[in-house]
């Protein structure tokens, strides 16, 4: 549709069109296994290696051999928490944050019938990770610390050095969702010293259904899937050539966006359409504001407005945002991360996440504004809500 607003990145992203390119020779001529020994088959497996190669760059992988690839991000995920949860039975305690993704705090509330101890570590108003409580439930039972790099629906970036010190000065393992930061803000697997970081293709216009796992050298993966060689042996399965060659040049286009500075620049965007919608919409909150945010999220919550009716509403008129996680708004339950940072049911309900990409323009986010501001005023009239801050 040539009248659609999309902002909703943090949900999926358009395939670039030079991903696309370069993916589609793999579906017609260049279709080749890569494990077979014939031309058409090295011709796959380098093709493969040059994509693992380019991920690697981006998120600082150092050797592209620490980059297994999987079928998303949520493959990734269990397989590193499966992983880290098969080793010493004297650890059985789990750390999280309370604002994890359901990819994570799904499996891990699983492994609770399992004999694991799952503690959650609360945030403040802002969405920042509370660092004392997380020292203070470290201790010698503690298996594993699982903490996003930054956080889908408000945008708040963890600060993950520390966390990574004090799970390794502990002996416990870290994994980290890095599915929002990479291709959005600088970011090094091996800096930070991680055992395990999961990624997705298609959060930075790549294509869906291809995801990778960064294993640390020395960490022993446990195969999620088995059936073959593939992958060093870490996920069996013939490989897919036509989305991992889309998640390389994916990777290789982020990389160059951010070399370019393409981070401050949308960053001013994101903030030009909050300062457009607290013009034009009394009782306008942005969540996590006060906290390091990636460039392109911004969570707000509209007085005496359904979420829900919102984004139904505004949908009406092209523009597409969302209440919180895809995964998450079907199920109809107050944002458990909103939750978590002690807004009410009812608040929570009222908010709204907006995510931008690199091909978000100004003009985008001019109609966005206007429109999410006529639909918050049509529904303040349908239900006679006035916002308290009048």
């Amino acid at each position: 549709m040539s009248n659609r607003i999309y902002l909703d990145n943090n949900a999926t992203t358009a395939t670039a069109r030079e991903v696309l390119d370069a993916l589609w020779p793999y579906f017609t001529e260049r279709y080749g296994n890569p494990s077979s020994l014939h031309i058409a088959g090295e011709e796959a497996s380098e093709a493969v290696a040059t994509a693992r190669a380019a991920l690697a760059r981006l998120v600082g992988a150092g050797s592209p051999a620490r980059l297994c690839f999987t079928s998303g991000a949520t493959e990734s995920n269990v397989t590193a928490l499966r992983s880290a949860l098969r080793g010493d039975s004297a650890r059985r305690r789990v750390l999280a944050s309370a604002v994890e993704h359901p990819a994570v705090l799904e499996p891990l509330a699983a492994a609770q019938s399992g004999g694991f101890e799952l503690a959650t570590i609360g945030v403040d108003s802002e969405g920042r990770l509370d660092l004392g409580a997380l020292r203070a439930e470290l201790d010698e039972r503690t298996a594993l610390v699982s903490v996003m790099a930054v956080n889908n629906e408000t945008g708040v970036v963890h600060d993950l050095a520390p966390i990574a010190a004090a799970a390794r000065a502990a002996g416990a393992l870290l994994h980290v969702d890095a599915v929002q930061a990479a291709g959005k803000l600088p970011f090094s697997c091996e800096a930070l010293g991680a055992d395990f970081v999961a990624f997705s293709a298609h959060k930075l216009h790549g294509p869906k259904g291809v995801g990778a796992l960064y294993v640390r050298r020395g960490v022993e993966l446990e195969p999620l899937l088995r059936g073959g060689p593939q992958e060093h042996e870490r996920r069996g399965g013939t490989e897919n050539v036509p989305g991992i060659v889309g998640f390389g040049k994916a990777a290789s286009l982020a990389l160059d966006w951010l070399d370019r500075g393409g981070p401050v620049q949308l960053a001013a965007l994101r903030d030009r359409l909050e300062r457009e919608l607290e013009r034009a919409v009394e009782g306008t909150h942005v969540h996590g504001r006060g906290a390091p945010r990636v460039c392109n999220t911004s969570n707000l919550r509209f007085e005496g407005v359904s979420g829900e009716a919102l984004v139904a509403l505004a949908s009406d008129d092209g523009l597409c945002v969302s209440t919180g996680a895809a995964c998450s708004t079907s199920r109809h339950r107050p944002s458990h991360v909103l939750l978590a940072m002690g807004l009410s049911p009812a608040d929570a309900s009222s908010s709204v996440r907006l995510s931008l990409s690199r091909y978000t323009s100004a003009t985008d986010v001019e109609r966005a504004a206007e429109i999410l501001a006529r639909s918050v005023r049509r529904l303040r009239a349908l239900s006679g809500a006035i916002p308290a801050s009048t």
